[in-house]
């Protein structure tokens, strides 16, 4: 252990630790603009700087090494001066459109420039405004406000895709795609991950906001809306409710109040989901079908496969994501049921994901869905209506889509989409007295294994979240390493729960809360609370087969539930 002072209070940490990290047991605060926890830690904006003894003027506390007795001042004029300077410069080259900014408010370069005394023109304004590269489904790109902290790049480079980075040197460098080409045309999966690690409003999601206000005051069109399973337990960030909060009676609530809307509950298309594909993986088990099955929940890791790992497309279930099965659902069950034109049926799903905005583009799901937001997006509409959200009542979601299993709740943290499958699985091979928890697959471990014998048959099962975590478990598979019954991917690191539509969140934040594991946990905690335990078990999942599709993998339920996965070439 070494000891040290920061700002005169006593702290001891292990040997190799960072001034940065010794000030947080201090409780002393730092700021960055760069350093990100588990993205990147360059020093290269140099916020962070600090007084230290035994440096040579001013050192980049996210990099620099403790050592035994150092005594460091985060806070003298020195300090605060240099911080300043930092901030006018690069106020100086940016695009001040504060007040239209969507980060506006919530913006980390704001809220340094406000406390450290920033004048905005001290150095002038030196810019050519950029071209915004808005091609993309899903991710909106305007340089103009970038401020090359590269968050991004590094975000998309611990995805392995690298559809962004560094071009040029000195005053001239910008971040851009490979050929100057739109990220439209890269390689991009759309996670969003870069979107969430920036500090600015230099990367934000392709709105539907505009389209989704038309619809709902429009007289010929009847509008619904469906939440995915993670929203609720993110969506009250957007309004100052403590991380991990279950907002979802506050949220059916907010939502009815936008209009005449109805507001369903896309577990049940999660339960849907379930049944298709562990009724699929126990057919490939037991016809010789091409294993591992991999899900197909997460259209980013779909798009991933598409692009880098074709040769593994029969791998991948031909279940559609839940999104995309409530969409179909919507469109022909819904509409047949209350006569009701699937023309003047207006969809919405509210979704913690940039990548689902893509996935509603893409032909061979059937074009159902006609507006995908983002859990920012809904909050954004619950603010511009003036509700109150801290203070509502809780509200229920509408028939016939309103009750859901605990397992469909799990779907948003990584781990869940398998432990949901596990759980139908296991009771169609041993029946009701098959386990209903299987805690090895869950946490935010980048990779989860676990073997289980449930029925007299052994499930060689594994987890991965993030992409670079996912290309380690392909490359053993390819290899011959390793063997697997059943994987899970999801492309946001730690699953649906931290994805690239979901609040933004200040570094400060990130830097200091385990924000994956208080929001998986409210998730765990609804399953746990809930009557229904397994989506085989949920009675609205009962009536929808006995009314419409008769059993799972049936020939209705192909038509309307699964779909097919092409190559995609890189560039």
């Amino acid at each position: 252990m070494v000891n040290l002072k920061i700002n005169g209070i006593a702290v001891s940490v292990p040997e190799g630790s960072t001034i940065m990290q010794a000030a947080k047991l201090a409780n002393v605060r730092i700021p960055t603009l760069c350093y990100l926890k588990d993205v990147q830690c360059v020093g290269s904006c140099r916020m962070c700087l600090v007084e230290a003894t035994g440096a040579r003027g001013l050192v980049a506390a996210c990099v620099y090494p403790v050592s035994d007795g150092m005594e460091v001042r985060t806070n003298t004029p020195r300090v605060r001066k240099a911080r300043r300077t930092t901030l006018e410069l690069i106020l100086s080259t940016h695009k001040k459109k504060c007040l239209s900014c969507v980060r506006s408010m919530n913006c980390e370069l704001q809220k340094l420039a406000l406390e450290y005394n920033a004048e905005e023109d001290r150095y002038g304004t030196d810019h050519d405004l950029k071209p915004i590269d808005d091609l993309s489904a899903s991710v909106v790109r305007d340089n103009s406000k970038c401020i090359m902290c590269t968050r991004c790049v590094a975000a998309c480079n611990n995805q392995t895709i690298g559809a962004i980075g560094p071009k040029n040197r000195g005053y001239a460098k910008v971040i851009g795609s490979p050929y100057d080409v739109s990220l439209a045309f890269t390689p991009c999966v759309n996670c969003g991950q870069c979107v969430v690690a920036c500090p600015v409003g230099a990367l934000y999601e392709k709105s539907a906001v505009a389209d989704v206000w038309g619809a709902i005051v429009d007289p010929d069109k009847e509008v619904v809306f469906y939440t995915a399973p993670s929203v609720r337990a993110t969506l009250g960030e957007a309004f100052g409710l403590p991380v991990g909060t279950n907002v979802e009676g506050k949220m059916v609530t907010a939502i009815k109040q936008l209009g005449d809307v109805k507001c369903f509950n896309m577990d049940v298309t999660a339960d849907l989901t379930i049944m298709e594909e562990a009724t699929e993986l126990l057919a490939r088990l037991e016809k010789g079908g091409t294993t591992p099955m991999f899900t197909s929940c997460c259209p980013g890791w779909v798009k991933f496969l598409e692009h880098y790992y074709p040769e593994f497309i029969p791998n991948l279930s031909t279940c559609k994501s839940p999104q995309e099965m409530f969409s179909a659902l919507l469109k022909t069950y819904y509409c047949e049921k209350n006569n009701i034109d699937p023309e003047k049926l207006y969809v919405v799903s509210v979704i913690p994901c940039t990548a689902k905005k893509f996935e509603i583009s893409r032909e061979e799901l059937g074009g159902y869905t006609d507006a995908a937001l983002t859990t920012r997006e809904l909050a954004k509409m619950i603010k511009e209506a003036g509700i109150d959200f801290a203070n509502l009542e809780d509200g229920e979601f509408d028939s016939p889509f309103g009750i859901a299993s605990g397992a469909g709740a799990i779907f948003g943290a990584t781990g869940g989409v398998m432990e949901a499958a596990l759980r139908t699985a296991a009771f169609k091979l041993g029946g009701k007295g098959a386990p209903v928890e299987f805690t090895e697959v869950r946490g935010i471990e980048g990779v989860k294994e676990a073997d289980y014998t449930v029925g007299g048959a052994t499930v060689k099962v594994a987890v991965a979240s993030g992409l670079g975590n996912a290309r380690k478990i392909l490359d053993a598979i390819k290899s011959g390493d390793k063997e697997y019954t059943f994987v899970e991917v999801m492309a946001c690191p730690g699953g649906c729960i931290n994805g690239g539509g979901q609040p933004y969140v200040h570094d400060e934040v990130r830097n200091n809360v385990e924000l994956k594991t208080l929001r998986a946990q409210a998730l765990y905690d609804s399953d746990s609370d809930n009557v229904f335990r397994c989506s085989h078990a949920s009675p609205v999942v009962d009536t929808i087969y006995e009314e419409y599709f008769g059993s799972p993998n049936s020939h209705k339920a192909h038509e309307l539930l699964h779909t097919t996965y092409s190559k995609r070439d890189k560039y």
